[in-house]
C-alpha cells in the first residue's frame, strides 16, 4: 500500500524525442512554464508559513501566550523546517516536482486550517512543528526544476529573478495576515491563505512539469550548448547515499556556505518573526503598520536581488564576497533600529527597507553558491544541506529573542541581533576568494 503510494512522487520516464521543429516551439514554452509555476508556487508557500508571526501577539494574547511560548512555536518550526528542506531535498531530487510539490503545498494549506480551529498550546506547537516540515517540499522541488530547465551559464540572472518570489509572498502575506485578522479575528490569518494554498496546488499540477526528456525534449546541456567544462552530462538518477554523502557531506565547500547560512538567516527571520511585535510594544505600531513592516522589509529586496545577483555574476561567481558587503549596511541598519526613540515609526519602517533590500542578496547567493559546486542532480539535497543550517539559525533566535525579550528586554533581542550580524561578516570572509570552476 505505502509502496503505491510513493510510487506517485517518482521522477517521470523519458520518452521519445519529439521533431526538431516541435522542440524549438516548445522549449522556450515549456521554459516559461516552469519559472513561472514554480515562482507562484514558492510564493504561496510564504502565504502559509509567515502568516503566523504577523498575528502572533494579537492571537497571544486572545489565548494568553507568553513570548516564551511564542519563541518555543517559532524555534520548533524552524528546526522542523531545516530539517524538512534535507530531508525533502533528498526526496525531491528523486521525485517528480508536478506531484511532489502540489501535494507538500495542499497539506500545509490543511495544516492552516487544523491551526486555525484549535485552540490550545500544545496542539498549535504540535501542529506548526508539523507544518515546518511540510514546507520542507517547497524550495527543493523549484530547484530541481530550475536545474533541469535552465543551464549553468543561466543560474545567477534566473535564480536571482526567481528568488524574488520569496519577497512577494512574504511580503503579500505580511498585509493579508494582518488586515484578515484585523476584520475577522486572528484564525483568518490562517484560513484565507490556506484557501488561497490549495487553489495553487490544483494550479501547480496543471502547469509543472518534470524534466525535459520526460516530455520529448533534449537536455538543456544540449538546447543551449552549455556543457560543463568536463563535457559529462549527468542524467542517471543518483542514489541516497550519493547524494547526502559524496556529493553534500564530503564537500567542503558546501559546508563552508550552510555555517555563513546560519547566522545570515538568525538576521533575516528575527526581524520577521519578532518584527511586528517589537514595533507594537516598543514603537506604538499598530496591527495593520506592524503587518506593512513586513510587506516593506520583503518588498525591499526585490531589486536589489536581481542587481546583486547580476553583480555576483561579474566578479566570476564570488557570491561569498557579494554576499559579505550586504551584510554590513544591514549591521548599521540594526543599530539604527535600536538607538531611533518611540513616535518616528516611519524611521523604523526606513531601516526596515534598508535591511530587506539588503538581506536578500545573500539568502539567494549562498544558496546558488552551494549549487554551483554540486551536480544538478543533487541541486534539492545540497539546498537542503544548506538550508538546515538557516533553519538552525531561526530555531537559536526565535528561542533566544524571545527568552531576552521576556526576561530581559527589547534592547539585549535587538543586541543579539547585532551579534549575529556581526558573525556572519567573519564566516563570510571565509568565502571571499571562492567562485565556481566552471
Amino acid at each position: 500500500m505505502f509502496q503505491k503510494f510513493f510510487s506517485i512522487f517518482k521522477p517521470a520516464p523519458h520518452i521519445d524525442r519529439l521533431p526538431e521543429e516541435e522542440i524549438k516551439k516548445k522549449y522556450p514554452k515549456f521554459r516559461w512554464q516552469i519559472l513561472e509555476s514554480t515562482f507562484i508556487g514558492y510564493a504561496v508557500f510564504y502565504f502559509v508559513r509567515n502568516n503566523f508571526p504577523v498575528v502572533s501577539k494579537e492571537m497571544g494574547e486572545a489565548l494568553v501566550y507568553s513570548k516564551d511560548q511564542i519563541g518555543d512555536i517559532l524555534a520548533a518550526t524552524a528546526i522542523a523546517y531545516g530539517a524538512g528542506k534535507f530531508i525533502m531535498g533528498a526526496l525531491s531530487d528523486r521525485s517528480n516536482p508536478r506531484v511532489f510539490m502540489p501535494f507538500g503545498l495542499l497539506i500545509t494549506a490543511l495544516l492552516n486550517f487544523c491551526f486555525g480551529f484549535t485552540e490550545g498550546y500544545w496542539i498549535h506547537l504540535f501542529l506548526w512543528t508539523l507544518n515546518g516540515l511540510v514546507q520542507g517540499m517547497g524550495w527543493p522541488p523549484c530547484g530541481r526544476s530550475l536545474g533541469h530547465w535552465y543551464s549553468v551559464r543561466e543560474r545567477g540572472t534566473v535564480f536571482a529573478f526567481w528568488n524574488i518570489a520569496h519577497n512577494v509572498g512574504g511580503g503579500l502575506i505580511g498585509m493579508i495576515a494582518a488586515y484578515s485578522a484585523s476584520y475577522f479575528g486572528w484564525q483568518y490569518a490562517f484560513f484565507i491563505p490556506g484557501i488561497i494554498a490549495m487553489l495553487t496546488s490544483v494550479y501547480l499540477f496543471w502547469r509543472l512539469r518534470d524534466t525535459p526528456q520526460s516530455v520529448g525534449l533534449p537536455s538543456i546541456e544540449e538546447y543551449k550548448n552549455d556543457y560543463p567544462e568536463s563535457k559529462v552530462t549527468h542524467e542517471t538518477e543518483l542514489g541516497t547515499y550519493e547524494l547526502i554523502v559524496e556529493y553534500v557531506l564530503k564537500n567542503k565547500f558546501i559546508w563552508i556556505f550552510a555555517i555563513s547560512n546560519l547566522f545570515v538567516y538568525m538576521v533575516r527571520y528575527s526581524l520577521l518573526d519578532w518584527g511586528p511585535t517589537y514595533l507594537k510594544e516598543m514603537k506604538g505600531a499598530s496591527l495593520e503598520s506592524g503587518g506593512a513592516s513586513t510587506f516593506i522589509y520583503e518588498f525591499a529586496g526585490i531589486g536589489s536581488t536581481l542587481l546583486i545577483g547580476w553583480i555576483s555574476d561579474k566578479t566570476g561567481g564570488r557570491r561569498g564576497m557579494v554576499s559579505l558587503l550586504c551584510m554590513i549596511p544591514i549591521l548599521f541598519a540594526i543599530v539604527g533600529i535600536m538607538i531611533t526613540p518611540p513616535g518616528y515609526i516611519w524611521i523604523d519602517l526606513i531601516l526596515f527597507g534598508v535591511i530587506g533590500f539588503f538581506i536578500y542578496p545573500p539568502v539567494m547567493l549562498l544558496g546558488v553558491a552551494g549549487l554551483d559546486f554540486t551536480s544538478k542532480k543533487a541541486v534539492g539535497t545540497a539546498a537542503g544541506f544548506i538550508g538546515l543550517f538557516g533553519y538552525l539559525g531561526r530555531t537559536v533566535q526565535g528561542k533566544t529573542l524571545g527568552y531576552l525579550a521576556e526576561n530581559y528586554s527589547w534592547n539585549e533581542a535587538l543586541a543579539f541581533i547585532v551579534l549575529s550580524a556581526f558573525l556572519a561578516i567573519v564566516l563570510l570572509a571565509f568565502t571571499w576568494n571562492l567562485k565556481p570552476k566552471g
